[in-house]
């Protein structure tokens, strides 16, 4: 029987489809995304092992979760700052909003193009939204406009900051010399060099654009989202760095929602699609009725008054799991809590409403066997406290 679905369990497929979708987006180009696939074929197996009755093999990959999990953190931590930072969607309000000096992005690219015609390898970080200080090293600082000609000299053979990346962040060459992490990825081809590596390492891990300029064959390529694109002249660098660096206009920024939709679609029906299994696995439970004695506890009562009699002392309830995260019905300690605040001397029928009993998320109450408690209260004795007789 197909499950039912309810306003928060659609709600809850379809915010943990934008996390996953986000997270994947972050990740498609990383290490991360291959350690977490084997992650996932591990966490199959040890669920399959589970059914099967494999205990030690259950047991070890369970142990070993916890090892792994530690070792993630510690191991792809950047990757992880990276990601939150990406997800937040407060960050706009509290980044700072400064544009700074523009670049001639023309002056920019004839120098780029005029080292390359001498076969002068350089490598150009841009950086974006995204801070790089954990990527970037041992940069000298320079904090300077930037020109043409500063770019030429710094990567002419004879400069002694030639060797590294130069910087530019928020319209200043900030600094020269950087090292820049390599990339892993066994895609890159044979004839690409370290140069090459270091601006696609770094753009796998962030959102820089990075231009690089081959000293062996006097080329020019961007490097975008761990991507290289090769540029055959100076008007279509400064067209590419414009389009992708400068901001776009209002007109430009408005993008209609159909189109956020259905852009990137197989990924995001692959994800969506993830996210649904997963959520029928863990709620296969749904539908679930079991049958738990509950005692009748109270609070509330009037200072003036005590509780004589009480009836019944519990109740039936009937429970419905709707995940297998969460402990079974018959394992919880059920109580149904009612308040008798307005309890007045005498005879007094108190319902109970499915707010009186307390469940953990997850678990509901379908039915309740009797929903009507009869509570008798006597007013205390003046002097210990006693009902008074009658």
């Amino acid at each position: 029987m197909l499950p039912h679905f309810r306003p928060q369990d659609i709600a809850d497929i379809l915010i943990m489809t934008f996390l996953v979708y986000q997270l994947y987006c972050w990740f498609k180009n990383t290490r991360a995304l291959q350690v977490v696939l084997g992650l996932l074929f591990l966490g199959v197996i040890y669920v399959v092992t589970k059914n099967l009755g494999l205990f030690m093999t259950s047991w070890i990959l369970q142990e070993l979760g916890t090892v792994l999990l530690v070792l993630l953190i510690v191991v792809f931590q950047a990757e992880i700052r990276q990601a939150l930072y990406r997800l937040s969607l407060l960050r706009k309000l509290f980044d700072r909003q400064e544009v700074g000096q523009r670049v001639d992005f023309m002056e920019v690219s004839g120098a780029v193009f005029g080292l390359a015609a001498r076969k002068i390898g350089a490598l150009l970080v841009f950086q974006r939204e995204e801070q790089l200080d954990d990527y970037i090293l041992h940069g000298v600082p320079l904090e300077s406009l930037v020109s043409g000609q500063l770019i030429t000299s710094i990567f002419l053979p004879s400069s002694p900051l030639h060797d590294g990346a130069a910087l530019i962040r928020e319209g200043r060459l900030a600094l020269a010399s950087c090292h820049l992490p390599l990339s892993v990825s066994a895609d890159v081809p044979q004839h690409f060099g370290t140069r090459h590596r270091a601006g696609l390492g770094l753009t796998e891990r962030s959102d820089a654009l990075v231009v690089i300029v081959s000293e062996e064959r006097g080329e020019v390529s961007i490097s975008v989202d761990g991507r290289l694109e090769r540029v055959a002249s100076a008007a279509d660098l400064h067209e590419c760095l414009s389009s992708r660096l400068l901001p776009q206009s209002a007109q430009a920024q408005r993008i209609t929602w159909k189109t956020r939709l259905f852009s990137n679609f197989w990924p995001k029906l692959g994800v969506l699609t993830v996210v649904l299994i997963s959520w029928l696995l863990i709620t296969y439970r749904q539908g679930e009725i079991l049958t738990v004695t509950a005692p009748i506890k109270f609070h509330n009562l009037p200072d003036s008054l005590v509780l004589a009699r009480s009836y019944p002392e519990e109740v039936d309830l009937q429970l419905k799991a709707y995940s297998n995260l969460v402990r079974s019905p018959r394992d919880l300690n059920v109580v149904v809590d009612l308040d008798l605040a307005k309890v007045k001397e005498g005879g007094n029928t108190v319902t109970i409403r499915k707010d009186d009993i307390k469940l953990p998320p997850g678990i509901m109450v379908d039915s309740i066997e009797r929903t009507q408690v009869r509570v008798t209260a006597e007013r205390k004795n003046s002097k210990d406290g006693t009902p008074k007789n009658r």
